[in-house]
């Protein structure tokens, strides 16, 4: 059993890293509270006490089943070597079951349907957490409510302005600031319950069951808007790698677990006492005079939890291109000492629109919620069925004890999608077609770079019988290093060919760089480069990136081969092939996904940005490849 068991060595770090989990990890699900029960009452439900403790009986133990129990000790101790997210666990069920001789086509596909999903949730997450927390003002006035809408839509463009300039500077602030609102929205659950106790036999799951067994088919809905308490569990997971199990787990059942919790229950018992304050049992709980620093706390909570989809969408998007699902995006790192601190400019303003047409579209938080979920739990449904095969083909469990850990999980997980199904007409359409759209995107993309990778085969030389039919004297064998990027090893480069076509001459050294992305996060320094002499002058180098690594040609060629080639870069020429796409025989069908893979090609970033070479240094050749 793989588990990310690294641990700072000092209680204080330990401590850093737990404040800094619940500003990165926990905003989503810390926000939820905002919106979750309004929803649970808004599909008919009657505000009878049974009912009341019936939603936060499903909400108190869909907290302990599926985040303390499936997230924080199951899921998250299938790590791909300290790293989380949905696309790492892929390429960790992907190894392992290629060491079984099993097909990992059906893997591949679960992990793209969970990062596609995640991708459509970047967009709801700030949408509705924003617009859930400004609605707030309507309660201190409510002419105020006209305001809503344009104060909302300030707040998102300004957060989306603001990505390009990192998150390293108030990403400070974060942890400390959800430290405030645990303990603010807790404390304000437990004057609540102290005023009306009885509400805390909802802890009794019994009164849970009993509201699924005697309202049926309405039960569905409820359970539609319970799993919002639940969205943001897929967070935890995905930010393994930034503060670890331990932190998480403190992070957790130390300060996010019991401000849920207390809060729930304590707008349960406002509930219990005043059922008209179902219009927004979140707000109604905080003494009046107190409402506007309350609203103010809770918009930089939702900026917070917006701001951790963000850089999770930015992050999905960065180990997609690694791994060949999506074409180049420029990657600018923000941080000189955070890894994971990148920002992707086409991304952040598609999703910028996205949230924008939610937001126009839907109005109001109770519209939204309709759409919201669907994401949540289809990336969960994923999630769990990647972990069964990590749990069967990397833990090398028996089927049987496999499926009995892995079952309770997935029926949960499938009666929830049955529930969001549901919500399909209503506004989860929104979540249903983007994460259509992001994954015909990836498919489309991969199998057009496969027909690629294909016919370069087919028209390719091998390298080493090239290199042998070279003669002293042909070509003509010029002063100076060049180096020829190909995507395949032991062939020649098409621009190396085109090349020699035109110009009839050959530099003294020639280096052909290949770059391979790992199936790992990442790849230590001592096994980035593989550098081989060939004959006449020739060197073959390859470089290893894990997948959430940003290649980074100057500083590695700078590292790794000046000790060891005769290579200097700034007497260096880099060729680069330029491809030029037309019709072919292999094209794919239908003939709309060839188009948008010609379009997706022609908008990706060029290679000499996204690498990282010298802009002057590079001498760009135009290849034509039937597609």
């Amino acid at each position: 059993m793989s588990a990310n068991t690294t641990s700072p060595d000092k209680k204080t770090s330990l401590a850093v890293l737990s404040v800094g989990a619940l500003g990165v990890v926990f905003g989503d699900i810390g926000t939820s509270p905002l919106y979750a029960i309004k929803e649970c009452f808004a599909h008919g439900l009657t505000l009878e006490p049974a009912n009341i403790l019936g939603v936060l009986s499903l909400i108190f133990w869909g907290l302990v089943v599926i985040v303390s129990i499936k997230y924080l000790f199951i899921v998250m101790r299938a790590d791909n070597k300290g790293e989380g997210g949905i696309l790492a666990l892929t390429s960790l069920a992907i190894n392992s079951a290629r060491r079984h001789g099993l097909q990992v086509g059906a893997i591949t596909i679960i992990g793209l349907c969970g990062a596609a999903l995640f991708i459509g949730d970047s967009a709801l997450t700030p949408a509705i957490s924003v617009l859930s927390a400004v609605e707030g003002i309507a309660i201190i006035e409510n002419s105020l409510s006209a305001y809503v809408l344009p104060l909302a839509v300030l707040i998102l463009v300004l957060l989306f302005m603001f990505q390009k300039h990192g998150t390293a500077l108030v990403g400070k602030l974060f942890g400390p600031v959800m430290i405030v609102w645990f303990v603010t929205i807790g404390m304000l659950g437990l004057n609540a319950i102290l005023r009306q106790p009885d509400v805390l036999q909802a802890l009794n799951p019994m009164w849970g069951l009993v509201l699924i067994k005697e309202h049926s088919w309405l039960s569905f809905a409820v359970l539609g808007a319970v799993l919002l308490a639940f969205t943001g569990a897929e967070a935890l997971y995905a930010d393994l790698g930034h503060f670890g199990l331990k932190a998480i787990r403190i992070a957790w059942f130390f300060a996010a677990m019991p401000g849920l919790v207390l809060n729930y229950f304590g707008q349960g018992a406002l509930l219990l006492t005043d059922p008209s304050a179902a219009s927004n049992p979140f707000y109604l709980l905080a003494p009046k005079e107190l409402l506007v620093p309350f609203i103010v706390l809770a918009t930089l909570a939702t900026v917070i939890a917006s701001q951790a989809v963000i850089t999770g969408a930015f992050s999905i998007v960065q180990q997609a291109m690694q791994l060949d699902f999506l074409p180049r995006f420029n990657v600018r790192h923000t941080s000189a000492t955070e890894v994971g601190q990148i920002y992707i400019p086409e991304i952040n303003w598609v999703l910028c629109f996205c949230v924008l047409v939610l937001v126009f579209l839907f109005r109001d938080s109770n519209a939204l919620a309709n759409a919201y979920g669907f994401a949540v739990v289809g990336t969960m449904l994923c999630t769990t069925l990647l972990v069964y095969t990590v749990v069967r083909h990397q833990w090398n469990w028996l089927i049987v004890p496999a499926l009995v850990l892995i079952a309770p999980f997935l029926a949960i997980d499938a009666a929830m999608f049955i529930t969001v199904l549901l919500k399909v007409p209503h506004g989860g359409w929104v979540a249903l077609l983007t994460g259509v759209i992001a994954f015909v995107v990836f498919i489309t993309w991969r199998q057009g770079r496969d027909v690629v990778r294909t016919y370069r085969r087919t028209i390719s030389r091998r390298l080493d019988a090239f290199i042998h039919d070279l003669r002293p004297d042909h070509p003509v064998r010029v002063p100076g290093t060049a180096v020829y990027m190909s995507s395949l090893k032991g062939v020649v480069p098409q621009a190396l060919m085109s090349n020699l076509q035109h110009n009839k001459v050959l530099h003294e050294r020639v280096f052909i760089l290949t770059i391979i992305t790992e199936e790992d996060p990442r790849v230590p320094e001592e096994g980035r480069a593989i550098i081989k002499p060939l004959d006449q002058g020739f060197w073959q180098i390859t470089l290893h990136y894990g997948f959430m690594e940003t290649p980074n040609i100057r500083r590695d060629l700078d590292t790794y081969l000046l000790a060891d080639c005769p290579m200097q870069l700034t007497e260096t020429s880099f060729f680069i092939g330029r491809d030029i796409y037309v019709g072919g025989a292999h094209s794919l069908k239908p003939v709309w996904r060839n188009q948008l893979f010609l379009w997706l090609s022609n908008n990706a970033t060029a290679a000499m940005n996204y690498f990282n070479i010298p802009a002057s240094r590079v001498v760009e050749v135009g290849i034509q490849i039937e597609v």
